[in-house]
């Protein structure tokens, strides 16, 4: 896909997980693996970074990284700035920009390519992914967001709260088939025009109230279409969680 930026946002500094992208995921730091599994989809890729370390690592595994400012609030401000710093470099044009996220080093890449075929469908600006919940512990974990979406497709509201509430008496598991419950999956497809947009945008009040950007968007009108993809997902947030990752065994 030519046409299209894999950008992977990555910083150093983290509360739960301090320097977790350079941490070895089956020894390979964790932001050389997610750019490898871009790579298998995207001919352009790039990392986005605030810390030489990061930048470093990435070079010298033979990859693309840009160093951009340290003070950006989010991970999407971080890929318009990379956006622009690797357009001038390559000279190359882009209609559309996905974001990678930088924690999830063995990332399908059918997630991210439905993800992009999302986003170049006629009239979609913003792309996302969600996947079935297979449990209701997940859905009251605050930590996976929630989606509920229209008959389009188009997510009507984010939340870290379990939506739609289910007001037929306590929800149990398995989740029945026919129980559309998603769980959001951290990866975006951008328009390259609209992600300028809603970098200029202020932050808004559901936004602040439950930490979740995308409800920037949905407050200022912006429509974000969204695809099912029901691939499992192995994110890292914490030490615990790469220990368990480590433990496991994923095609290469």
């Amino acid at each position: 896909m030519n046409n299209i930026l894999a950008i992977i946002p990555s910083r150093y500094a983290s509360t739960r997980f301090p320097g977790k992208p350079l941490a070895l995921v089956h020894g390979v730091p964790m932001v050389v693996r997610v750019y490898g599994q871009a790579k298998k989809v995207f001919s352009h890729v790039c990392v986005a970074t605030d810390d030489e370390r990061i930048f470093d690592t990435v070079t010298r595994h033979g990859g693309f990284a840009v160093m951009t400012s340290t003070s950006h609030r989010s991970g999407t401000d971080r890929c318009l700035e990379a956006l622009r710093i690797y357009t001038a470099k390559t000279g190359e044009s882009f209609s559309g920009v996905v974001n990678v996220q930088g924690d999830e080093p063995f990332i399908s890449p059918l997630q991210i390519e439905t993800l992009a075929n999302t986003l170049m469908q006629d009239g979609v600006d913003i792309a996302t992914i969600v996947k079935k919940a297979s449990g209701v512990n997940e859905l009251k974990d605050p930590n996976r967001p929630k989606v509920v979406v229209d008959k389009n497709m188009n997510a009507l509201y984010f939340s870290r709260s379990m939506i739609p509430f289910h007001r037929g008496g306590e929800l149990q598991d398995p989740i029945p088939e026919d129980l559309p419950y998603y769980l959001h999956v951290g990866l975006y497809g951008y328009r390259s025009q609209a992600l300028e947009s809603i970098c200029a945008m202020e932050e808004s009040f559901l936004e602040k109230t439950e930490k979740l950007e995308q409800l920037r968007w949905l407050e200022n009108g912006l429509k974000i279409r969204v695809a099912l993809c029901n691939e499992p997902s192995f994110g890292i947030d914490t030490p615990e969680d790469l220990e368990r990752i480590n433990k496991m065994r994923f095609e290469e």
